[in-house]
């Protein structure tokens, strides 16, 4: 269901100046929903922008045919509220991106947080001012906010790579980035449909339309470990039995390792060959990312552990194609598993089998330009089709903030700074940006290895308590020492290189965006232990931050 845009409280005052705020919210996700109602319940002057048509962030973007969780449903949820939780039932273990959606709209309208926000409204500068210590917001629709504090929820994987090859203009039908898909939708049935990029979308898409579609060409560069999905419907006594461990799953998600219900138990060093194969075999049939993220823990360190591993996983996907060629295509054998996101699927390998389905390996012949009539590669062969769907991916970590024109102190540019080299502290601050608090930002737990409402609950949990502390104390701004940040980005790094995710060039490491500097985004520390270290620090009294 569509609701009507609440009336904006941020507009330009009539006599011209701006509307003064004690915080402003970017975005309306996951993040930006929790952040906006415990600031508000510290009864600050709070709104979120968002520049989407409704609440959902990821779930309100992400309606391509296909998409839905992979994570379970009844642990990627609120936690700070028993009602909130155990009011809404799920259907199934895994359900799709139309009831995600509702969830998120249940969330919103159970704690009245419509009148906070304004949709359809892109935040585009926010600019600090030294002299009184507040920011400057401004968004599309002509709003100016004056704000004591700015907060993103902007979301990790928000800024989609839709403009990315030659000549996408000159091409005789839509083409449509699935984070950007319409919401009437676009008519493939009957036709040539081409899907660009085998990452965890694109293979959602792929095995959803094949069957509708007069021809599907796919286009893959990378292939990708790939797991089966197990998504049983859920009655009664199934939700009624998840809806019983919730004590449960609030205290142990927010300490396991990524923030899943499930954590490695078992050292590879201790196990024979054969318990070492049936663990594999039980962790497999689950039918989830239990493989990877609850199998056996050196497989992140050791190389040879690794190779294991990965064979193990060759193994199932080899057995279930019937073509060289596609096993040639489909099947990695450059990087090892976990090393990449890794994607649930439901029948995605055998619909290479279909005759309407044709796999063009573009990895030594790459696309080079859209023409009116399809695709061309770059040995001059052109695909005919009708429709391009792009699930190529988007600058991630970065670029939400990035595409704001965001200035800290002495006009410095988070953009620029960004574009040299990528830093922050626990993920939540930026030295030179006083009052600027991030969730969801690069060298924090997100979206590669976590349970994204664990480890987002947490940080803007963090951010409320520490605008708390400054309110409670009679101080007005917070801001990282350049000292605390470096240690930060030396810590980061040192656990990250201790990981084989950094020998692998991925999204995690920034190597889809050409330029963009090399480091992983996400903290790998694990959430649990990062949580601790941020529990610390505030029980501390935030050393490593300026606090006057």
């Amino acid at each position: 269901m569509k609701h009507a845009q609440s009336p904006s409280t941020a507009a330009p005052a009539e006599d011209g100046q701006p509307v003064e705020l004690d915080a402003v919210v970017v975005g309306a996700g996951v993040a930006g929903l929790y952040q906006l109602h415990q600031l508000r319940r510290q009864g600050l002057r709070v709104r979120a922008f968002d520049s989407a048509d409704d609440v959902g962030g990821t779930w309100c973007w992400n309606r391509y045919p296909g998409a839905r969780f992979d994570s379970e449903a009844y642990i990627y949820q609120y936690l700070f509220s028993e009602s909130l939780y155990k009011d809404w039932s799920w259907s199934r273990r895994f359900p799709d991106q139309g009831e995600v959606e509702r969830w998120m709209h249940y969330v919103a309208d159970t704690l009245d947080l419509r009148p906070h926000i304004s949709l359809s409204t892109t935040v585009t500068s926010a600019h600090f001012d030294e002299d009184r210590g507040r920011w400057t917001v401004r968004t599309d629709r002509g709003d100016t906010v004056d704000t004591q504090f700015l907060v993103s929820c902007a979301g990790m994987l928000s800024a989609p790579l839709d403009d990315w090859f030659p000549g996408q203009e000159t091409f005789h039908g839509p083409v449509v980035h699935t984070a950007r898909w319409p919401r009437e939708g676009v008519e493939l049935r009957g036709r040539k449909v081409a899907v660009i990029g085998t990452g965890a979308t694109g293979i959602q898409v792929v095995q959803t339309i094949a069957d509708q579609v007069d021809r599907l060409t796919v286009f893959a560069r990378t292939p990708q470990y790939v797991l089966p999905m197990k998504n049983p419907s859920y009655g009664p006594s199934e939700v009624a039995a998840y809806k019983d461990r919730f004590e449960e799953l609030r205290g142990t998600l927010p300490e396991t390792f990524t923030g899943f219900e499930y954590d490695f138990t078992h050292t590879w060093a201790e196990c024979t060959p054969r318990q070492r194969r049936d663990i594999l075999e039980e962790v497999y049939q689950d039918g989830s990312l239990k493989l990877w993220l609850a199998g056996f823990g050196e497989t992140f360190f050791e190389a040879d552990v690794n190779e294991e591993v990965s064979e193990f996983v060759r193994e199932k996907m080899r057995g279930r194609l019937r073509d060289e060629r596609l096993i040639d295509l489909l099947v990695p054998g450059d990087y090892g598993f976990g090393e990449r996101r890794v994607p649930l699927e439901n029948g995605y390998l055998e619909t290479y089998h279909r005759d309407n389905v044709e796999l063009v390996g573009v990895a030594d012949n790459p696309i080079t330009r859209f023409v009116p009539e399809g695709i061309e590669l770059a040995d001059g062969s052109v695909h005919d089709v009708d429709v391009i769907i792009m699930a190529i991916g988007f600058d991630a970590g970065t670029g939400a903030l990035t595409r704001i024109d965001l200035r800290g102190r002495d006009g410095r540019s988070l953009r620029e700074e960004w574009g040299h080299d990528i830093r922050t502290t626990m993920g939540l601050a930026v030295h030179g940006y006083p009052n600027l608090l991030t969730a969801g930002a690069p060298l924090a737990p997100a979206a590669a290895l976590c349970n994204m409402t664990t480890c987002l609950q947490q940080q803007t949990e963090w951010i409320s308590d520490a605008i708390g502390h400054l309110r409670g104390t009679g101080a007005s701004l917070i801001e990282p020492t350049a000292e605390a940040e470096q240690a930060w980005v030396d810590h980061h790094e040192e656990t990250a290189n201790a990981m084989l995710l950094t020998r692998t060039a991925s999204w995690y490491m920034g190597a889809n965006i050409p330029g963009k500097p090399r480091r992983m985004l996400s903290y790998t520390g694990g959430a649990g232990a990062y949580r601790r270290k941020c529990a610390d620090v505030a029980a501390a009294g935030y050393p490593g931050f300026r606090i006057e």
